[in-house]
């Protein structure tokens, strides 16, 4: 994710969308080493990489990801915000985890209360929310204030960041299965 987000900038940017990208896919390559050497893994993967024939500017920008050596150019800072990127979104750190599952929890059970919805799915990372509703309780012309009553729920709970799409579908099925020959007559 971090490669592609510095790929994307440095091409936006007009820089080196491929030291970028390469910077990018090997910035944390250093974690590996962390247990066995002293130091932190921006440097150690700089110098694992330094010392495996990478580029410089590669080198160079995965030593400076994290501001322990200046920045020799502008794909290490694209780096080191494709970095940031990645890592500030919903459930990228391991310790965010148990407050990303109870966020989406929180959500999913909020909106499931709501009178009618008999389905609910949180997708990515809580800005959408699909709402199935019982067609015997929901008419179709009651699906856009369904949809605003979950919106202004979400809302008032305000721990959502951003901006929530909220999906509501009503479906009635039918169901007949052929080959079955003719009813028995009574």
């Amino acid at each position: 994710e971090t490669a592609q987000i510095a790929a994307q900038l440095a091409f936006e940017l007009g820089a080196d969308a491929s030291v970028a990208s390469r910077a990018g896919l090997l910035h944390d390559i250093g974690k590996a080493f962390t247990s066995d050497a002293p130091g932190s893994h921006a440097l150690l993967g700089a110098q694992f990489l330094r010392r495996n024939g990478e580029s410089a500017a590669v080198v160079s920008a995965i030593a400076a990801h994290h501001d322990e050596q200046p920045h020799e150019s502008i794909e290490s800072v694209l780096v080191q915000i494709a970095d940031a990127c990645s890592s500030a979104r919903p459930g990228a750190r391991r310790q965010d985890v148990g407050h990303y599952i109870e966020r989406m929890s929180r959500l999913e059970a909020l909106v499931a209360a709501v009178p009618g919805v008999s389905r609910v799915l949180v997708m990515s990372a809580g800005r959408e929310v699909r709402v199935v509703v019982e067609p015997a309780s929901v008419s179709d012309e009651a699906l856009p204030e369904v949809a605003d009553v979950i919106a202004r729920l979400i809302d008032a709970e305000g721990k959502q960041p951003g901006g929530v799409t909220i999906t509501v579908v009503r479906e009635l099925r039918a169901v007949a299965t052929s080959g079955q020959g003719p009813s028995p007559e009574s």
